[in-house]
């Protein structure tokens, strides 16, 4: 245990941080799974509507740091063109 009273409010904003970030990540992988779902049984219809709402989650994830913003963008990337290919 810390000795400090700045180490000991270090840990508990810390914790804090932790678990809103677990949360974010847990909200972006469930928007990234239902969606890649939708692209494997070919749903044309809920897929885009999947991707925006993967984008926004994934965007506001990475403004907040808890995804680099090249990995962002590499997702967002990879998966509009496969959401792209379906729909065309």
């Amino acid at each position: 245990m810390p000795s400090h009273k700045s180490s000991v409010k270090r840990m508990r904003s810390d914790a804090a941080k932790t678990e809103v970030n677990s949360r974010t990540k847990s909200r972006v992988r469930t928007f990234e799974k239902k969606l890649r779902k939708a692209l494997e049984e070919g749903d044309k219809e809920n897929a885009p509507a999947l991707l925006l709402k993967f984008v926004s989650t994934m965007d506001r994830a990475a403004q907040k740091g808890v995804f680099h913003k090249n990995t962002a963008d590499r997702k967002k990337s990879r998966l509009s063109a496969q959401v792209h290919k379906l729909t065309v």
